[in-house]
C-alpha cells in the first residue's frame, strides 16, 4: 500500500549524490561533480570528509574502520586508513569496463564493485535511452578481497549496468540492481566471496533500479533513476510503497538514522554528466518509514 510521506531536504545544493551510507550518526555520500565525499547529520550539519581529483562513487568500511572509496575514472578503490593515509587499495583493471561505480563492502572487508560498462552519456545522446536499454554491452562485477586482490565476482557472468547492491543479514545472499535490464538479481555468496546461483529476485520494469536499500521485512527500496520516485518492492516484484521525490529523479537511497527508519534519497534533475556538473541542483531528501534497515550496507 502506498502511504503519504513527508519529505525534508537534508542537504541542498549538491551536484549529483551517490553511494549514501549511514554510519555513526551521519549520512556519508559522494558528490560526483564536486569531487568530494561529504557527510551530513539529521540536523543538516554538513562536512567534507574527503576531496579528490576526479569523481568518487561507492563507499564502504573495512572492519578496522578504514573507508573504501571508488574512484570512477581511475577504475580503482582507494582506502582512507584510520590514521588519515589515503592510498590505492585495488586496481579493478579488466574487471571494470569504463567508469567504476557503486559498491557494497561485507563484514569481512570484501568489496563488490559495479561499473558502467560503456560511455552511457555519449550513447544516450547519440542513440536515445530506449535504444541504449535495448542494446548495450554487459559488464562484470569485481570482487575485491580484503587484501586488495581482484577477481570477477561471478566468473563469466555479465550484467546490464550493475548498480546498487545489498547483502542480506545472514551474509549469504547478494542482490544487485541491473539498471538497464529493469530487474533485481540475486546470488548466493560462497565462503570465498564469489557469487553463484544467479536468479531473478524481482522484475522492476518500467522502473529501473539505481541505488537500493534492504529493510527488515526483506523488501528492497529502489531509486528509480528515470522518474522522481523511490519505490519499495517485494521479492517477485510487487510494489509495496512509493515515495515521490520532489519532482527530481532519484539516483540513490539508504535506510539509516537512530532506528534505521529514515529513508534517505539522493535526487537530481539529470544524470547526464554535462548537465549535472553545471550547477548544484541536486539534494538529499529524507522521510520516515515504518520498516528499519537490514543487512549491508
Amino acid at each position: 500500500m502506498t502511504m503519504p510521506h513527508r519529505l525534508r531536504t537534508l542537504a541542498p545544493a549538491i551536484y549529483f549524490g551517490e553511494g549514501p551510507r549511514w554510519r555513526n550518526g551521519r549520512l556519508y555520500f559522494s558528490d560526483f561533480y564536486a569531487h568530494k565525499v561529504l557527510s551530513v547529520t539529521l540536523a543538516g550539519e554538513q562536512r567534507v570528509e574527503l576531496e579528490v581529483d576526479g569523481r568518487t562513487s561507492g563507499l564502504g568500511w573495512m572492519p578496522d574502520g578504514s573507508l573504501l572509496v571508488v574512484r570512477m575514472e581511475l577504475r580503482q578503490v582507494w582506502r582512507k586508513w584510520p590514521d588519515g593515509r589515503f592510498e590505492l587499495h585495488a586496481d579493478l583493471g579488466e574487471h571494470a569496463h569504463y567508469l567504476a561505480n557503486d559498491m557494497v563492502v561485507d563484514s569481512q572487508g570484501r568489496a563488490y564493485v559495479g561499473n558502467f560498462g560503456f560511455d552511457l552519456d555519449s550513447e544516450i545522446r547519440a542513440r536515445g535511452v530506449e535504444s541504449v536499454i535495448a542494446d548495450h554491452p554487459p559488464t562484470p562485477i569485481a570482487l575485491v578481497q580484503a587484501d586488495g586482490t581482484v577477481t570477477s565476482a561471478a566468473g563469466d557472468e555479465r550484467f546490464s549496468f550493475p548498480n546498487g547492491m545489498v547483502i542480506t543479514p545472514n551474509g549469504k545472499t547478494l542482490i544487485v540492481g541491473e539498471t538497464l535490464a529493469g530487474r533485481l538479481t540475486a546470488f548466493d555468496i560462497a565462503p570465498d566471496g564469489h557469487l553463484t546461483g544467479r536468479r531473478e529476485w524481482a522484475p522492476t520494469w518500467p522502473r529501473v533500479p539505481d541505488g537500493i536499500a534492504l529493510d527488515a521485512e526483506g523488501a528492497i527500496w529502489i531509486a528509480n533513476s528515470i522518474a522522481p520516485e523511490c519505490v519499495r518492492i517485494a521479492a517477485g516484484g510487487e510494489v509495496l510503497d512509493v515515495v515521490a521525490t520532489d519532482g527530481l529523479n532519484c539516483f540513490a537511497c539508504m535506510l539509516g538514522g537512530p532506528e534505521g527508519k529514515h529513508l534517505f534519497m539522493l535526487v537530481a534533475p539529470s544524470s547526464d554528466g554535462e548537465t549535472a556538473a553545471r550547477k548544484p541542483l541536486g539534494k538529499v531528501l529524507v522521510t520516515d518509514v515504518a520498516m528499519p534497515a537490514a543487512g549491508l550496507p
